[in-house]
């Protein structure tokens, strides 16, 4: 073995021989809804294990990709869109979350504005949801949009709980330091300054002053010419009309 040179240790060498984990992408896919609450897609599982309950949606990472790559085909597959923000959140390894066999499972994070989010179940699937997430001290409590249907964290499947828990930690903490909530937006090329300050409020759970934020919204895009005021006036919001802003950089 030591005489060999690399060229001949790979040419011998058996993958087979060695026990390797199964490695797949799990896919948190969040969205504000128009009625102004965090939601995010759930897929029913449709065969074992798990079968019959909720999942993130997901798959295994083929021998020829990479995980980014991974990501996005199943992001895309779940949504049919491209180009949308997806970050790497955490990896989970317990050696036990899955009954089949030893399973890694790469989290990511997508945010997807409401307005073009379409969602449709995979082939290994019996249905798919927008769940309107609730947090609690006890851990979230999902409720279905348009349906009779609320589920725990009990009717989640493998560790999906523990992945949507640090995924909504994530998220709530990185709004409060980055722009990341301008990925939530329904359209960067025209958004109010209140628009964007619900968003913050959703996903952090806390109500924000208003005059604070504008002086914040001022100083950070404003002064910064990284927004362009836009002639046409919001009333989405309150009868008085307010400007809209077009994300310039």
């Amino acid at each position: 073995m030591e005489s060999m040179t690399e060229e001949e240790y790979l040419a011998q060498y058996k993958p087979s021989d060695y026990e390797r984990p199964s490695v797949t992408v799990d896919m948190l896919i969040f969205t504000i809804t128009r009625n102004q609450r965090l939601a995010m897609i759930l897929i029913k599982r449709g065969g074992h294990p798990e079968r019959g309950k909720w999942a993130i949606p997901g798959g295994f990472v083929e021998m020829d990709e990479s995980l980014e790559d991974a990501a996005a085909r199943e992001l895309k597959e779940e949504t049919d869109l491209d180009h949308i923000y997806l970050e790497q959140l955490y990896t989970f390894g317990d050696v036990h979350r899955d009954k089949r066999t030893r399973v890694i499972s790469v989290a990511y994070m997508a945010l997807v504005p409401a307005d073009t989010l379409q969602y449709t179940p995979g082939d290994d699937a019996q249905d798919a949801c927008m769940f309107e997430i609730e947090r609690t001290v006890r851990g979230v409590i999902l409720h279905a949009i348009g349906r009779n249907l609320t589920l725990t964290e009990t009717d989640l499947a493998f560790d999906h709980k523990d992945i949507i828990a640090k995924g909504l930690e994530r998220l709530q903490s990185k709004v409060t330091y980055t722009d990341l909530a301008l990925e939530l937006l329904r359209n960067k090329e025209k958004f109010s300054i209140y628009e964007l300050q619900i968003i913050h409020e959703v996903v952090t759970g806390t109500e924000l002053d208003v005059a604070n934020f504008r002086r914040s919204f001022k100083k950070k895009f404003i002064d910064t010419g990284r927004v362009e005021k836009l002639d046409e006036k919001c009333y989405d919001y309150s009868r008085k009309p307010s400007s809209y802003y077009r994300l310039i950089g």
